[in-house]
């Protein structure tokens, strides 16, 4: 199948497949007119690929995933290299998130003591 096919029956854009092809995640053969040609196997792949990615993996923790691309990643059993790096992504992403808290509460801190100091003082004009 062509680029456009796949792309449609995986919901995937042909942008993101050509990058997935360019990470080494799926394979074309080029057809004589230069137009990439997938076999059916792409099909599963990129659906896991994308399942991965929807995990909250990138495409370099989805190289870890390469030799069970082909079957069903989210049936699986579990392999420790696919526990270190979801423990490894699970790190990232709550240290990320701890640091948007920490951003937000300064923002609501900042906002309590402006909202105090217009109610102490009426004829003052606010910072924000």
């Amino acid at each position: 199948m062509r680029i456009g096919e796949l792309a449609r029956v995986t919901g995937c854009t042909p942008r993101a497949l050509r990058h997935y092809e360019e990470q080494g995640l799926i394979a074309a053969t080029r057809a004589a007119n230069g137009y990439r040609e997938y076999d059916d196997v792409a099909v599963t792949r990129v659906r896991n690929i994308r399942h991965l990615l929807g995990a909250g993996l990138t495409l370099d923790d989805v190289q870890v995933f390469l030799p069970c691309l082909d079957g069903d990643v989210a049936a699986a059993p579990p392999s420790p290299g696919g526990m270190r790096v979801g423990r490894e992504r699970l790190a990232v992403l709550d240290a990320r998130i701890a640091a948007q808290l920490a951003v937000r509460d300064r923002l609501a801190a900042a906002l309590r003591d402006a909202a105090a100091t217009l109610a102490s003082d009426d004829t003052t004009s606010p910072a924000l």
